[in-house]
C-alpha cells in the first residue's frame, strides 16, 4: 500500500509557472507507475499527465502538452508535474495517483490517490 500527499498548489497569474509535488510513503514506490489528474469546478476528474516505473515513459493529456512536465525521483519517493504557461482553464484541484499498470490515461486503474492540492489561475 502506498499513501500520497501533494504540495505546491496555489494562486497564480495566467502565465505564470507552479511545481506540484507528491510524496509518496512505503518501501515501493518504484513499483508503481504515477499520474496526475485534475478536478475543475462542475467537471469531471480528467488525465494530466502519467510517468512510468522508472521515469523513462511519459504520457500526457493534449491540453497541457508543451507546457506540463512530469517527473520522478524513486530515491526520494517523490513525482513531480511542473507547470508553465499556467492558463485560467487549468484551475483545479489537482490530485496524485499510483497504479500496478503503467502509463494509463484512465482513473479507474489507478489504485492509490492522494487528497489533492488546490491550483487557481488568476486572469
Amino acid at each position: 500500500q502506498v499513501q500520497l500527499v501533494e504540495s505546491g498548489g496555489g494562486l497564480v497569474q495566467a502565465g505564470d509557472s507552479l511545481r506540484l509535488s507528491c510524496a509518496a510513503s512505503g518501501r515501493t514506490f518504484n513499483a508503481y507507475a504515477m499520474g496526475w489528474f485534475r478536478r475543475a469546478p462542475g467537471k469531471e476528474r480528467e488525465f494530466v499527465a502519467a510517468i512510468s516505473r522508472t521515469g523513462v515513459s511519459t504520457a500526457y493529456a493534449d491540453s497541457v502538452k508543451g507546457r506540463f512536465t512530469i517527473s520522478r525521483d524513486n530515491a526520494k519517493n517523490t513525482v513531480s508535474l511542473q507547470m508553465n504557461n499556467l492558463k485560467p482553464e487549468d484551475t483545479a484541484v489537482y490530485y496524485c495517483a499510483a497504479n500496478l499498470i503503467g502509463v494509463v490515461t484512465t482513473s479507474d486503474r489507478y489504485n492509490y490517490w492522494g487528497q489533492g492540492t488546490q491550483v487557481t489561475v488568476s486572469s
